[in-house]
């Protein structure tokens, strides 16, 4: 069976996916949507639940129309990474679980574009000012940290120079 070749990759997309929509759902419903937004401060002036809406990409870039191609985008990449987890090479544990994480992040922005045209964000950092996200942002940007780690854990280790003056 073909999900057996990346297990990992099929356990880190859905569950990143499931949890994206649920605190998505949970924010929907417990926040109205206004302006200036709702906010529920978990600890003031650093770190509040913001309910707000974003047509764009991250930072709130190509907010003015972007938002056809970047559903399409979201759809090319999901698909993209579901072939390679499906026929690809057997990934290792760490890509297994940082392209999950970034399948699943893209699936959740991207089935909130299809379905709404905008991408529900609610976490607030205000300490530093930092652009209201989601955990779908989170979960890309951890899929992100997983491939960096598998980058480094499988170049090949550093030659020295006495090994190089025999050859």
């Amino acid at each position: 069976m073909r999900f057996k070749k990346n297990p990992l990759f099929w356990v880190a997309a859905p569950i990143s996916l499931i949890l994206d929509h649920l605190s998505k759902f949970w924010v929907v419903q417990t926040f109205d949507l206004k302006v200036p937004p709702e906010t529920l401060p978990l600890w003031p002036g650093v770190f509040h639940f913001t309910y707000v809406t974003n047509t764009g990409a991250a930072f709130s870039l190509f907010s003015n129309g972007g938002v056809n191609w970047l559903r399409w985008l979201s759809l090319a990449v999901s698909i993209g990474l579901m072939v390679l987890a499906w026929f690809g090479p057997r990934l290792n544990r760490w890509e297994q679980v940082g392209y999950g994480l970034i399948l699943g992040g893209a699936l959740g922005n991207g089935i909130d574009r299809f379905i709404s045209g905008a991408v529900v964000d609610f976490l607030d950092f205000r300490l530093i000012r930092f652009p209201v996200f989601n955990l779908a942002d989170v979960f890309i940007n951890a899929g992100i940290i997983c491939l960096l780690i598998a980058i480094f854990r499988n170049s090949p280790p550093p030659r020295n120079n006495s090994q190089q003056e025999s050859e």
